[in-house]
């Protein structure tokens, strides 16, 4: 498999540091950004690699070379002006003939490249883009996909009592962009585009010949109206992607690679999560929570949750939803609280990594309730299915993780699951009182227990 790495960018906001270098040029820890970036590719084994030159080119081709002494094989192609995010790739016609990676070069990550084009070649887009969510959703272009689920999705043969659950994988087939700069009137899910893409090698062929100072934008001209056609897809990530675009961007790059969280987030690695339940956790408990408008955060919460965003676990919401086995909301419904949810910690800098839930309920006699929901499943807390999903699809280490959350159901969940378990004393407190079991650690609040997790206490 081909990568191609485009490396033309000046990187005017890190003068301060870069010395008038290329963007990608730039050192973390004495090394260019760019070679943290071969070294991936060839950890991955991909080894053909072309760079797209442009500002001081020869910066980049004098240092690597033909890529003999880095191990991999690198071919240049050269911009004489600028010409846009994909205005070079028009010269790679005929001779890429398959699909291929395009990596932005001014990213800091640390990949599991075999786990994201898998899912390119299954859903047979033209374009996939890798995304996940940052800590600044508000200022950043929001990549939207169909999210549609159904009571199909969830029926007994699916998540019955000694079953595996199957938990439909969200399809990726991207809807829109939400432009940085566009009013934002409704609740959005945090999901950004990292500036990682695999791309069939069909789309070269959409990008126009370079004509004078002529620019072609990958996004804007390419990507956009594919999306209208159906042809492109998004694979949700928590690995680490950040760019290096300002001196603060650069300095908490640096301080992530110090630390081994760079390469620790990648998904090849067993990954360590904090499980948090949603309501009177993250959330002020209301009993029922039914619109959007009605979810407010509690105290502390944004701050314990950029804390996890920050640290080596993953924040990932297990919660129980009966609600919709009860029909007093939609599958849709649902869907627009938790956009609200992240929509609302977006804006404090914090991301949850994901969001499982259960509708199922397992008592009936509701007036609205749908009947094919409920029965006793595998994944309403405190059964463990929610998790065992979780920890498939993040490869997650559950002797190494956590579960909080504010009842004796979320601890005895926790429990079954294998992990280590903190009750609130926030929402119900423990005062359900369903269950007998003793959590390992009691905390007055979110924000107290991981600070204790990560030893900030």
């Amino acid at each position: 498999m081909k990568a191609v790495i485009m490396a033309g960018g000046q990187g005017t906001r890190l003068r301060s540091i870069s010395e008038d270098l290329p963007k990608p040029m730039v050192p973390v820890l004495g090394k260019p950004i760019l070679q943290y970036q071969i070294e991936g590719l060839r950890e991955n084994g991909i080894t053909d690699i072309t760079i797209m030159t442009g500002y001081k080119a020869e910066a980049i081709s004098g240092y690597f070379g033909d890529g003999s002494g880095f191990g991999v094989d690198i071919s240049y192609v050269n911009e004489e002006h600028p010409m846009g995010t994909a205005g070079a790739l028009y010269f790679l016609r005929g001779r890429i003939k398959e699909d291929f990676l395009l990596l932005m070069g001014d990213l800091m990550m640390s990949v599991d490249f075999e786990r994201f084009m898998d899912f390119h070649r299954l859903h047979g887009g033209l374009v996939t883009l890798l995304v996940h969510p940052n800590a600044h959703p508000y200022d950043s272009d929001v990549i939207l996909t169909d999210r549609s689920l159904s009571v199909s999705d969830f029926t007994e043969d699916k998540c019955g009592l000694g079953r595996e659950p199957e938990f439909r994988e969200p399809s990726g087939l991207v809807t829109g962009v939400l432009s940085k700069n566009a009013e934002r009137s409704a609740p959005y899910h945090n999901m950004v585009n990292s500036g990682v893409y695999a791309l069939s090698a069909r789309v070269l062929d959409l990008i126009p010949k370079p004509e004078g100072l002529k620019k072609t934008d990958l996004d804007k001209d390419i990507i956009r109206p594919l999306i209208a056609e159906d042809k492109v897809y998004a694979f949700h990530s928590t690995e680490y992607i950040k760019d290096m675009g300002t001196p603060e961007r650069y300095e908490a790059v640096t301080r992530d690679l110090e630390s081994g969280l760079i390469e620790a987030r990648n998904l090849k690695n067993r990954q360590k999560c904090i499980f948090l339940d949603r309501d009177g956790t993250i959330n002020e408990y209301l009993g029922l929570l039914r619109r959007p408008e009605e979810l407010r955060l509690m105290g502390g919460v944004p701050e314990a949750i950029r804390l996890i965003n920050d640290s080596e676990y993953l924040a990932i919401v297990v919660t129980n939803q009966p609600v919709i086995a009860r029909g007093d909301i939609s599958f849709e419904e649902l869907d627009l609280i938790h956009a609200k949810l992240e929509t609302e910690l977006g804006k404090e800098g914090a991301y949850l990594d994901d969001i499982f839930f259960c509708p199922h309920h397992p008592d009936s006699g509701f007036e609205s309730e749908v009947r094919e929901l409920k029965f006793r499943c595998v994944c309403r807390k405190p059964g463990t299915g929610m998790i065992d999903q979780a920890a498939k699809r993040y490869n997650i280490d559950l002797e190494s993780s956590y579960m909080i959350g504010d009842m004796t159901m979320d601890v005895l969940c926790g429990k079954n699951a294998g992990l280590r378990t903190v009750l609130l004393e926030t929402g119900k407190g423990g005062s359900d009182g369903i269950y007998e079991v003793e959590p390992d650690m009691i905390a007055p609040d979110l924000l107290t227990a991981v600070r204790r997790i990560l030893g900030r206490e």
